[in-house]
């Protein structure tokens, strides 16, 4: 069951899948014509903060976290990019550095793309640009929905929140009654939460004891997210 009825999932999720989607055949073909694909381990940085941008990068499987380092050395993850979405590209629009870094949170299968490819089809296709400037105006929503979480909101909230968040993008070729399995460490979920890590853990054991989830090692599994969505009180 889609909790879209129940949720306003996507006032959380940047949605950047679609910004490739049905491009027209010629811009796509210069888009991609000198790509190239790694494979990264868990764990390995795609791109750091403050270096200057040589393209764009597609994750296409795996997920990637996109975070910023605070003084004391402590992430705050900003966003978890799924598989089909775009990153990196905010700073080559802006002609700036990059305002923040990316890691992967499994082992994912990132494609590159050159800067100047991914600005020639910018400048050339009318539907690229379009729904660029509809995603950017998108994630400035989510942005703001989560800035606005991070100051009104207890950690039992925050963590009610993005656990719904997360479950859905950890949902991998679903149907209606499968287990979905986020598989996220302890210190990373802290870092989406905006919390100390023994902060993630207290208040994930509360929620076993409440019978709304139960742990297997790093994975989370929701058999309640009905009740984290009451939890979490994002009106």
């Amino acid at each position: 069951m889609s909790i879209k009825s129940i949720f306003p999932i996507d006032k959380w999720d940047f949605k950047t899948e679609s910004i490739l989607a049905d491009l027209p055949a010629a811009d796509l073909e210069l888009l991609l014509s000198r790509k190239s694909e790694d494979i990264y381990k868990k764990g390995e940085i795609i791109f750091r903060e403050g270096a200057y941008p040589t393209g764009i990068f597609y994750v296409a499987d795996g997920k990637v976290k996109k975070y910023k380092v605070d003084k004391e050395g402590r992430e705050r993850i900003i966003y978890v990019a799924n598989k089909g979405e775009l990153i990196g590209y905010h700073a080559i629009l802006a002609e700036d550095r990059y305002p923040d870094s990316a890691a992967t949170l499994e082992e994912s299968r990132i494609t590159f793309i050159p800067r100047e490819d991914f600005l020639a089809v910018v400048e050339q296709s009318s539907t690229l640009g379009k729904r660029l400037l509809k995603t950017l105006s998108h994630e400035f929503a989510v942005l703001s929905n989560n800035l606005s979480a991070f100051g009104q909101k207890s950690v039992r909230e925050r963590l009610a929140l993005h656990l719904v968040i997360l479950r859905e993008k950890y949902k991998v070729d679903y149907e209606p009654g499968m287990t979905v399995e986020i598989n996220m460490s302890r210190e990373d979920l802290a870092g989406v939460v905006g919390t100390a890590r023994e902060n993630v853990v207290r208040v994930l054991t509360e929620f076993k004891e409440e019978g709304i989830l139960e742990t297997k090692g790093r994975k989370i599994i929701i058999h309640n997210v009905n009740r984290l969505i009451a939890i979490a009180d994002y009106k």
